[in-house]
């Protein structure tokens, strides 16, 4: 693989994950045996729960994971971010019965992270705790590892990413929660690496993008089940990156047509991306017909793994070597896709993708929230 010179830590992040799941393999590979004797008890304790949880691209992890897992673990899986945990503790997170809280940590220094946990504890006496982290420097690790009912896995340290958008560090956090199930396999993860390994050595510099085009004011991403998450976590990364200059939004294929698709106009693009399950796959088909016979948005793009005749009927881009990839593997090829689009679109507009917001309105890691109190016997 050629490596190539990129003009800022986010450029850098993004290109290194394909290395970066090979070492996120390796780490977990090393904590199995622990990870297994912690979670395999819990997973045949009748009535679990398990509730993944995490702020802003943390969240969408989350999003992504849950109907994944849920399809597999037979267990009830959620997803909820901290920042619901933390205003709405009663609402979100369950009094009785075992409970497992699955966090997902860049820095775990954000004000909610400790607070979802220690909320969590004081909610439900039989709640047990998986930290995945980028750093065990953070409060969240250091504060919560050495406790019962824990179990911390750091990622490898570049991972962390010094970038303000997150990128390797939510696609090895993402990574190292399907490892931790059991939910893919060596085979699969090198198989990934090296689909997006090559779809990365098609881009020598990260100031253009495939998915540019001129005059687009609004970006629409559509994907369905683990892909939803995805699209969610695209339309943030466009909007993070370029401080708000594209308006960017998401929801599911099926959904767009209830009310969401009265936004596409002719300054908008949509991008679909299209399922791998041969079920899923046809909803997502039938919405990327609509949409290009409707002839109202800019343009209309499909990303996909495996081939179809009506993907090749309009704009589309493929992922390399995925046609027979699960949707939990082209989760992370898309996921690069659109973080080499949000990436060449700031530099388009001039920003600084590492520091988009100089003047400090969004932050790294985020600042200006209280945490107060909790009385569990608060009633609405």
């Amino acid at each position: 693989m050629t490596i190539h010179a990129e003009p800022c830590w986010t450029g850098q992040e993004i290109r290194q994950q394909p290395q970066m799941w090979q070492e996120t393999l390796h780490n977990l590979r090393a904590q199995q045996t622990e990870t297994d004797n912690f979670l395999q008890p819990l997973l045949a304790l009748p009535g679990l729960r398990v509730i993944l949880t995490g702020a802003g691209s943390s969240a969408f992890i989350g999003d992504t994971l849950a109907p994944i897992l849920s399809r597999t673990l037979q267990v009830p899986v959620m997803s909820v971010s901290t920042t619901d945990i933390v205003s709405d503790p009663a609402g979100y997170l369950p009094a009785n019965g075992p409970l497992l809280l699955v966090s997902f940590a860049r820095s775990g220094s954000s004000p909610e992270s400790i607070a979802a946990l220690e909320l969590a504890d004081s909610r439900n006496a039989h709640c047990h705790h998986l930290l995945i982290t980028c750093n065990p420097q953070g409060e969240l690790y250091r504060s919560y590892r050495p406790r019962p009912r824990v179990l911390a896995l750091p990622l490898p340290e570049k991972t962390c990413d010094r970038g303000f958008a997150m990128t390797s560090s939510m696609s090895s956090m993402m990574l190292a929660c399907l490892l931790a199930f059991h939910r893919i396999d060596a085979q699969a993860v090198q198989a990934l690496s090296q689909s997006t390994a090559s779809l990365l050595e098609t881009q020598s510099d990260f100031t253009r993008s495939p998915l540019q085009r001129r005059g687009i004011k609004q970006v629409i991403w559509l994907g369905s089940g683990a892909l939803q998450g995805i699209a969610h976590e695209s339309a943030l990364k466009l909007l993070e990156l370029t401080a708000g200059q594209i308006a960017a939004f998401h929801e599911s294929p099926v959904g767009f047509r209830h009310g969401p698709k009265s936004l596409v106009n002719a300054a908008t693009q949509v991008i679909v991306l299209i399922s791998n399950d041969p079920y899923t796959r046809r909803y997502d088909l039938d919405l990327l017909t609509e949409l290009r016979r409707d002839r109202v948005a800019a343009q209309v793009v499909a990303l996909a793994g495996a081939k179809a005749a009506e993907i090749e009927q309009g704009e589309h881009l493929y992922l390399p070597e995925a046609e027979t990839f699960s949707d939990s593997q082209l989760a992370f090829g898309f996921l690069v896709m659109a973080q080499t689009y949000a990436l060449a679109s700031a530099f388009d507009f001039g920003m600084t993708p590492d520091n988009p917001s100089p003047e400090g309105r969004v932050n790294r890691v985020v600042q200006g929230i209280n945490i107060y109190p909790w009385n569990d016997g608060q009633q609405n």
